[in-house]
């Protein structure tokens, strides 16, 4: 099959959806098909077109205030022009899947929109308003709609009435990563003395909740904090650091190689992702395939990681009031094994597998 995979950003830009895309293209690529990544460059420092492990990558100057909404009518343009047996479009979240949507034709058109039904900030949050009506549009044109969560699944069930179209094939990891990783022997049953590593991966937006955790450092003395990522609210956590008289005891690291961001996972002592709002959460998912238990916000996906033991939920709305207790309390107690994998964790090789199913099933 021909197919082609719209999505805002894609490699060497990080994030959520970008490593779902990168995954699950080079898998299709692996299993014989054409595939071709078209996605956007905002800074126009990339280049406009390349291969990568086999997937053919297209990239269009976007319009993208505070990086959001990557808005690239180019990409209407183009699949207007060319041919694909399957559309897969990603992010109700940005413009690349509504131009997908009026630009499949004869095309299968699946929709992966790794919905949280909220904006990363107040401003975006007010524009999801009026956007609902191009959202909608998405939906009614989508053949079938992939929900990376249970969380993500109901939520759109709610808001689109699109129950008959909906499929759940969460996001995976590639395990073989993790193998050799999982370190049980750093683990101890009582507070050794040590100095405490947390750690946070992920995009820095206000939203993530980054700033509960710099915001604790006062109060947990014997734990140092390191963060892995880059946003627009980076300069504001930096501030707050030194403002708070924390900032030696945070390390800020960004454009990581793969083997350095899993040698973070697996060093760390704790685990953080405080977001507000998550359709899946795959950094958790890494944290504690490294064998790192996590700290997570409850009330979005990422409470389906939550189970009192590997993985720890705080009831939102989250305070440092709320985070440092946990932390002080885990301190005192020694950091417990990390039990296993979550079983509900599935390898990328089963997720694209999962995926391609799904393209036949719509196709015929």
């Amino acid at each position: 099959m021909k197919i082609a995979q719209i999505c805002p950003r894609y490699s060497p830009d990080i994030g959520g959806v970008e490593t779902h895309v990168k995954e699950i293209s080079e898998r299709l690529v692996k299993a014989g098909h054409d595939v071709e990544v078209i996605t956007t460059d905002p800074t126009g420092k990339l280049k406009r077109q390349e291969i990568m492990n086999g997937v053919k990558v297209i990239r269009f100057r976007s319009f993208a205030p505070g990086n959001a909404y990557y808005l690239a009518p180019q990409i209407y343009t183009y699949l207007k022009k060319h041919d694909y047996d399957i559309i897969h479009a990603h992010s109700y979240h940005a413009f690349p899947a509504f131009f997908a949507s009026l630009g499949r034709r004869n095309a299968t058109f699946v929709f992966t929109p790794h919905y949280h039904r909220h904006g990363h900030t107040a401003f975006r949050d007010l524009l999801h308003k009026p956007y609902r009506f191009l959202g909608k549009i998405i939906f009614s044109r989508a053949d079938s709609v992939i929900c990376v969560s249970e969380y993500e699944k109901k939520l759109i069930e709610s808001d689109f009435e699109v129950a008959a179209k909906t499929v759940k094939i969460p996001n995976g990891l590639n395990l073989k990563e993790f193998k050799d990783l999982r370190q049980p022997g750093k683990s101890s049953n009582k507070d050794d003395g040590r100095e405490k590593l947390l750690l946070y991966v992920g995009r820095l937006e206000e939203y993530k909740g980054v700033q509960y955790i710099i915001q604790s450092l006062p109060e947990l003395q014997g734990f140092r904090l390191r963060i892995i990522g880059k946003g627009p609210y980076e300069a504001e956590l930096r501030n707050m650091a030194k403002s708070l008289g924390v900032e030696e005891r945070v390390e800020w690291l960004k454009d990581l190689s793969r083997k350095e961001l899993l040698e973070c996972y697996a060093d760390a002592d704790i685990f953080l992702m405080l977001s507000s709002h998550e359709a899946y959460g795959i950094t958790v998912a890494e944290a504690l395939a490294a064998g790192t238990p996590c700290i997570v916000a409850k009330g979005s996906a990422l409470e389906e990681f939550v189970d009192g033991r590997n993985c720890i939920g705080i009831e939102n709305p989250v305070s440092k009031e709320k985070v440092a207790p946990i932390l002080m309390k885990i301190k005192k107690k020694g950091k417990k094994e990390n039990s296993g994998i979550d079983k509900n964790i599935m390898d990328w090789n089963e997720v694209s597998a999962r995926i391609e199913k799904q393209y036949i099933k719509d196709k015929n």
